[in-house]
């Protein structure tokens, strides 16, 4: 039977204060983000708001002369959407394939995929963004949605091999005796089982395309299809004093994202606990 003890009572008390802590950055992001422009110069971050007002959500909504914030979002839904969409297809394919091929290419491809996984990818900007260049793709939606798949394709791959190591292969040869195809078992019968794993590549990977800054900054400033994060940088340079305006910016930028998190939440625990079990 469960006993609440002074431990148990002690640990709460920390947990809580933890979780306050974490929580400090979004009471100072919001309150500034409600206040007018002179109380937002005047008073302090930590004074509750007296007159809250959505006068800077609006402001942040219609500012910005380069990109408008709705342009870098839409721009960040389609390139985020897009990279993972090919790192869900490619990932999942590649993980099922290296699994089930026990020589020794298929356990050297797995080891440089280990090795590009520890490289930085600033290495290699430089030739990238030359031959992006050359073949026309610097500042359009596609180059930087392949980008985005080759430079985390390794991590799609890592973290789906954890789940399709530990699929016994009884489906996959019951499917293949009633004549299926290599490709319809893993469509029909793998792919599905990999739903958790789906979710933890989607989430993981679409957090790092959504919130990167550099990427979007040397590729994509100045074009039609720059992101949220860069918009937001420009925003900043040209509303410098008005930060009630800027705090309202981060927080509308936030929204999309968090909303995604919190209905693929449990995919993305189920995910990385399954992938450690196996």
């Amino acid at each position: 039977m469960f006993r609440y003890t002074k431990k148990t009572f002690l640990r709460e008390a920390l947990l809580i204060l933890v979780a306050l802590i974490f929580l400090l950055p979004f009471y100072f992001l919001i309150n500034l983000a409600l206040k007018n422009g002179n109380d937002a110069l005047t008073t302090s971050a930590m004074q509750l708001v007296t007159n809250p007002t959505l006068d800077a959500f609006g402001q942040a909504i219609r500012g910005g002369r380069q990109a408008t914030l709705m342009d870098g979002m839409l721009n960040s839904v389609i390139i985020t959407a897009g990279s993972v969409l090919v790192l869900v297809a490619v990932g999942s394919i590649s993980a099922y394939t290296l699994s089930r091929r026990t020589g020794k290419l298929s356990k050297v491809a797995m080891g440089l995929i280990l090795v590009t996984m520890v490289l930085p990818a600033q290495a290699a900007i430089i030739p990238i963004y030359v031959g992006m260049r050359n073949v026309g793709l610097v500042g359009t939606h596609a180059g930087t949605i392949i980008m985005y798949a080759g430079a985390l394709l390794p991590i799609s791959i890592f973290l789906y091999m954890g789940f399709t190591n530990g699929i016994a292969r009884d489906y996959e040869e019951a499917a293949q005796i009633d004549g299926a195809s290599r490709f319809t078992v893993f469509r029909k019968i793998i792919f599905p089982l990999l739903s958790p794993a789906t979710g933890t590549v989607a989430i993981f990977t679409g957090l790092i395309v959504w919130n990167d800054f550099f990427t979007g900054l040397i590729f994509l400033n100045g074009s039609d299809a720059v992101t949220l994060p860069v918009v937001i940088y420009n925003f900043v340079g040209e509303s410098v004093s008005q930060w009630n305006v800027i705090f309202a910016a981060i927080i509308i930028s936030m929204i999309p994202i968090l909303a995604f998190f919190l209905v693929a939440q449990k995919q993305f625990i189920q995910g990385f606990t399954g992938g450690v079990k196996s």
